[in-house]
């Protein structure tokens, strides 16, 4: 049974109760879609150990921050895993360099206060600023009334390590065409991707193009 094995194998929290599952249900919106189960993993590890095992009962999975997404981007019928409770540091701030490295669960304001000791901040201030996480950011591509000064998330992300459902661990980020199209040729499952990524981009620009006339 996937919870025995998710309790045996991660050391963060693992609840396939009613209760959480009714806890994790919604997020802002009106959407109601009764979870799996829910994990709040402690680790690296916990993530791509509890993705294994879902893998292996074909369970789908969803990345949760602070759930105020309003069009149900944090509700479905999923192994759901909270990166909120533990998943919550600031792991870097280089003054010079104007990074932060940050886990998946960091609130905003929380990288706002401590970036704010070296003058610096993070642009985009979606209205839940004071509760929303990195990794919801992330996700929804989140930008808030000073959008146009400060850009949407993804025009402040340098890069990503991400895990994808069946198993490829990646570092992404900022890629020149040069370098696109040589991870292209490489081939695998990494050059796979890219190369649909590649695809799907060229066909959402003739997409907008056509709109725009």
């Amino acid at each position: 049974m996937i919870e025995n094995q998710l309790k045996s194998a991660i050391q963060g929290d693992v609840r396939f109760d009613a209760q959480a599952r009714a806890l994790y249900a919604t997020d802002a919106s009106n959407y109601r879609q009764v979870p799996i189960g829910v994990i709040s993993p402690k680790s690296k590890e916990d993530i791509l150990k509890t993705i294994e095992i879902c893998r292996q009962y074909s369970a789908p999975i969803l990345s949760r921050g602070a759930g105020t997404s309003l069009a149900g981007q944090c509700c479905n019928v999923a192994v759901v895993m909270d990166m909120s409770r533990y998943l919550n540091r600031i792991l870097e701030i280089d003054p010079a360099g104007k990074r932060a490295r940050v886990e998946p669960g960091v609130i905003l304001d929380h990288l706002r206060h401590e970036a704010e000791k070296y003058g610096l901040t993070f642009g985009p201030d979606p209205a839940t600023h004071s509760r929303c996480t990195l990794g919801g950011m992330i996700g929804n591509n989140s930008c808030g009334v000073h959008a146009l000064m400060g850009g949407k998330t993804v025009d402040n992300v340098e890069s990503l390590k991400i895990q994808t459902y069946d198993g490829l661990t990646l570092d992404v980020g900022r890629t020149t065409e040069e370098e696109l199209e040589q991870i292209i040729r490489s081939g695998g499952r990494r050059g796979d991707i890219f190369s649909q990524l590649k695809r799907n981009s060229r066909s959402l620009r003739r997409t907008h193009l056509r709109t725009v006339s």
